[in-house]
Order: C-alpha cells, then structure tokens, then sequence
C-alpha cells in the first residue's frame, strides 16, 4: 500500500479544495475526451467508409485502448481532485497535489510577486476561482484549483499582504 503521507511535512492539516471541482474536471476531461475521439475517429470513419483501409485488429486496438483510457482517466478525477490541498505556515504556503507522482510546493511569502484569481464559466457557474501566485521563478507551479470564490478572495489578500510584509522585511 502506497503511504500518502511519504511527502507530507509533519504535523500539517490540508485545506482541500471544494467538491464541486470534480464536477469540472469531469466536464472539460468528458469534453477532452470527445475531442480525441473525434480526430481519432476519422482514420476509422475513412476506414469504414472504404477511402482509407486500416487493418480490423489496428481498429479494435484503438477503439478499445481509448474507451479504457478514457474510462481510467474520468474514473480517476474525484481521488485527483481530493489530493489537491494547501496549508498556510507563519514563512510559506504549501500546496500539495498528485496521486502517483505526488508533489508539494512551498512558496515563501516573500517570493510572491502577485496572487491572480481566474475562473472560466463553469467554474464561475459553480461558484469556484483558481488561485495562481507568481512569483519570479516560471518553473514555480503554485495554484490552488477548486477554491471557493470567498476563500479565493481571502487568500489573495492574505497571502498579498503576508508577501508584502516579508518584502518590506518586517
């Protein structure tokens, strides 16, 4: 059995982001999913038709690989979404994410350049935000995904205010 807690720092409580997120992932992954059917689907499409031949086993092969990809993907979304969860400390904030290559991310406040808030329309829908906080690295993959729009609007002040303070030095 895999131990979640290999990665985590001692002692630290997660805030996990809102269930509604799964409800998101599963659209844009159902609404990816069609579109890689789609374009996938016109080699066969010609097949069929007789344009184009692919060989009957080369069709099964990928009709059946995709459906059970696509089903292991949308199947995996709700344990995805619950590993994604951040922890506010007196020096940083951690975000943690991931189920078989599990990551977790400390931003020190003074590193943080600006938080920025996004949501499209279905997660405005939902009543959720993405949380990014910039700081001067591009490899820095910081954001909290699923946050509920008033715990979006209080950690972009908070964490503004906390990276603003350990610019000043204070």
């Amino acid at each position: 059995m895999l131990h979640s807690e290999a990665i985590d720092p001692a002692g630290v409580e997660w805030t996990r982001v809102d269930e509604k997120y799964i409800t998101v992932k599963f659209i844009t992954g159902i609404t990816g999913w069609l579109v890689t059917f789609a374009i996938l689907g016109v080699p066969l499409l010609l097949s069929w038709t007789g344009v184009w031949t692919l060989p009957l086993w080369l069709q099964v092969l990928v009709i059946g690989g995709l459906v059970l990809w696509a089903g292991v993907d949308l199947a995996l979304v709700p344990r995805r979404v619950r590993a994604i969860g951040y922890h506010e400390r007196a020096d940083d904030l951690l975000i943690r994410r991931g189920l078989l290559w599990q990551r977790v991310v400390a931003v020190p406040y003074g590193r943080m350049q600006y938080v920025d808030i996004e949501a499209g329309p279905i997660m405005r829908k939902l009543g959720l935000c993405t949380v990014q906080l910039k700081t001067a690295s591009a490899a820095t993959d910081a954001t909290i995904p699923g946050a509920v729009r008033a715990e979006g609007a209080r950690l972009r002040d908070e964490l503004a205010a906390r990276g603003q303070a350990r610019l000043a030095g204070l």
